[in-house]
C-alpha cells in the first residue's frame, strides 16, 4: 500500500467521523426543535451542526483536491474541483 493511500484513508476516515458527529448534532437539534426547546438553544445546536458540517465539507475538499490532483488519471479537472469548493462557502 502506497503512503498516499495510507494518508486518504486517514482523511476519508477523519471527515467520516465530522460527518457523524454532525449528524449526532443535527439529531439533538430536531429533538430540542420537536420538544419545544428554547429558541436560543436550538439556535447554538444548528449553528454547531453548521460549523461542524463546514469542517468536514473542507476537510473533504481538500483532501479531494490534494488526492485527485497526484491521481494518474484524474477524474476531475482543477476547475470542477475549485467550482465544487466554492459550492462551500
Amino acid at each position: 500500500m502506497a503512503e498516499n493511500d495510507i494518508d486518504w484513508e486517514k482523511e476519508h476516515r477523519a471527515a467520516l467521523n465530522r460527518l457523524k458527529r454532525a449528524r449526532g448534532q443535527l439529531n439533538a437539534v430536531i429533538e430540542n426543535f420537536e420538544n419545544g426547546g428554547d429558541c436560543t438553544d436550538v439556535i447554538h445546536q444548528l449553528s454547531a451542526v453548521t460549523s461542524a458540517l463546514n469542517r468536514a465539507g473542507y476537510s473533504i475538499m481538500a483532501s479531494a483536491m490534494k488526492n485527485c490532483m497526484i491521481a494518474d488519471e484524474p477524474k476531475h479537472t482543477p476547475e470542477e474541483l475549485q467550482k465544487a469548493f466554492i459550492s462551500l462557502a
